[in-house]
């Protein structure tokens, strides 16, 4: 990396990645990331959680987003490495800080194909042809719907073992077309279907008075944060980059501005071309998700905007949306094997995983680590067998795991204030601790069930840690720094019991076992109140990180670990 490794020579470690990636290409891995089942399905599940009022839950998510991108553009250009953001908090805070961010960002990576394969076999189901590939009624995969998803898991293996010059080819023109169709179908249907009465229809633009709640809901729950995440991507691919510290930044900002652009456009062009009759005698936003005995109901929840071009009569629209219906979710499922593959190699490099992880081979990939990842896909399948289930883990596993950059961003500020910056991110003193409460209110937002299911695959991820380091699979593995585990503690802790006794989901993923039935199925009851758990949620993230902050690795540790893991394989000389 310029600067850093002309004051501290790498020591190579494995075989060098290709750096092959331009600009257009890491930009295209990100926006290929972000455009993906989420506006297929995103706006539908937004608005039955919060009606018209979910554009403002788009408008806040965004700006939340943004400075999480902005947080990563200065990181990204400052280490150019594969797997970014499972190693930032490793430099700004030693071994424990990062193994536990690195796990999240490997858990978030791992499970997004999956969820995006879903999506793809959903859309498809619609066809009569398919019709037995998805049960709409228990929202899992049916017969041979499971054979096309794990079939589709492993043809994006084989697209990654031909090399990231292919992929990045590949991804290249899959992107185009799915930023494409989202804005022509939004131009068509305001131009040709715009029923404005729909915006108070349903039970009004608040569908609950003043629907704060349900705004806060619909951020997680509705797809809306999980539909955002993925900017990241070029920043997962630095160490594959031509010109890392010029093109990262620019790519990490200019894919969430088109994303967000596209995302609010589809949001408006959903709720104004939906057929006005879905929302009168009665019926509500809410009334959507609940489809029963209408056939209507049935086929909107099945493929939205498919169903609404199909009732306004743009048959050639709906037949774009049917073949997008496959090729957006693809295309995003293609970047999240390469980029899951990508931070196992960076959490191998760290020293956490098993070294086979971080092995290449034919092209230079890591090929272990794409077929891993696909098998882990495969498993994600199993136990939550519907998108909706899959979003809300996914997204409390991104937002902790984005919440690890504005901790390391703001412990390098103060350790290496010299080090060369490509993008310096102003008001960073404002910005980043104001980063790291958004990302934590939206962990909280997502609900007390899906937290816990959180804190039992951190628990997981712990274990494995400690039996690669037992067996000594890595040669590298790091000493244990202790000095991050207090603040670590209280925090996961912490945002435990706020969301126990907060108001946003009950139950848990061992809600209904044995002895976790009474415990589990308590939390989540609105104890705290809704303004109450706001302001726990805000407050403690503010003492977590001051605390961590004033933990961090003095800049001699930094050094070491810059010394230790940027080798010539993952760095620019």
């Amino acid at each position: 990396m310029h600067g850093t490794t002309t004051q501290q020579p790498p020591r190579a470690r494995g075989e060098a990645l290709n750096r092959n990636v331009g600009f257009f290409g890491l930009l295209w891995s990100s926006e290929g990331s972000v455009i993906g089942s989420g506006w297929l399905f995103g706006a539908l599940t937004a608005t039955t959680i919060a009606g018209p009022s979910a554009l403002i839950g788009w408008g806040v998510a965004s700006l939340i987003v943004l400075v999480l991108a902005l947080i990563h553009a200065e990181l990204g250009g400052m280490f150019p490495v594969a797997g970014g953001t499972s190693r930032f908090p490793h430099y700004a805070y030693g071994s424990l800080a990062g193994a536990t961010f690195g796990w999240m960002a490997y858990i978030q990576a791992a499970s997004v194909a999956p969820i995006e394969v879903l999506a793809a076999v959903q859309y498809l189901s619609s066809a009569r042809w398919a019709a037995g590939f998805y049960d709409a009624g228990t929202g899992t995969l049916h017969g041979l719907g499971w054979a096309v998803a794990i079939g589709l898991l492993f043809f994006f293996v084989t697209l990654n073992l031909l090399g990231v010059r292919w992929f990045a080819r590949i991804n290249n023109g899959v992107t185009t077309w799915k930023v494409l169709i989202p804005v022509l179908t939004f131009v068509v249907l305001v131009v040709t279907h715009f029923h404005g009465g729909n915006f108070t229809r349903g039970g009004g633009f608040f569908i609950h008075g003043a629907a704060v709640k349900s705004i806060l809901v619909g951020i997680p729950s509705g797809g809306i944060v999980f539909s955002l995440l993925g900017f990241e991507q070029a920043v997962q691919l630095a160490g594959e980059a031509a010109h890392p510290q010029r093109d990262v930044p620019r790519a990490v900002i200019g894919s969430i501005l088109i994303g967000c652009a596209i995302y609010i456009a589809v949001q408006v062009a959903f709720i104004a071309a939906l057929n006005p009759a879905l929302l009168e005698h009665g019926h509500t936003w809410t009334s959507l998700a609940t489809p029963g005995h209408s056939a209507a109901l049935k086929a909107l929840n099945q493929a939205p905007f498919y169903s609404v071009a199909r009732v306004a009569g743009l048959v050639w629209l709906a037949l774009l949306l049917r073949i997008d219906a496959v090729a957006s979710p693809s295309g995003t499922g293609l970047v999240y094997i390469t980029v899951s593959s990508r931070i196992s190699y960076g959490l191998s490099r760290n020293g956490y995983v098993p070294q086979i992880f971080e092995r290449t081979a034919l092209e230079r990939v890591p090929v272990f680590g794409i077929v891993f990842s696909a098998l882990v896909g495969c498993l994600f399948l199993l136990p939550f067998p519907s998108w909706g289930k899959l979003v809300g883990i996914v997204t409390s596993a991104s937002v902790l795991m984005y919440a690890g950059a504005p901790l390391a961003l703001g412990a390098l500020r103060l350790q290496k204030p010299d080090l060369p910056r490509p993008f310096h991110l102003p008001g960073e003193r404002v910005l980043t601790p104001l980063a790291f409460v958004c990302s934590n209110l939206i962990v909280y937002w997502s609900g007390w069930s899906t937290y816990s299911t959180l804190l039992i695959a951190i628990l997981i991820g712990y274990f494995l840690f400690l039996l690669s380091a037992a067996f000594r699979m890595n040669e590298h593995a790091p000493r244990i720094d202790w000095q991050a585990a207090p603040w670590l503690a209280a925090y996961l802790i912490g945002m435990g019991l706020i969301s126990y006794f907060g108001g946003f989901g009950s139950g848990g993923i061992l809600g209904g076992v044995g002895v976790f039935k009474h415990v589990l199925s308590q939390g989540g009851n609105n104890d705290l109140g809704l303004w109450g758990g706001l302001a726990a949620s805000a407050g403690w993230s503010l003492v977590i990180y001051f605390w961590a902050l004033s933990t961090r690795l003095p800049a001699s540790r930094v050094d070491e670990h810059v010394r230790e893991l940027f080798g010539a394989a993952d760095t620019v000389a």
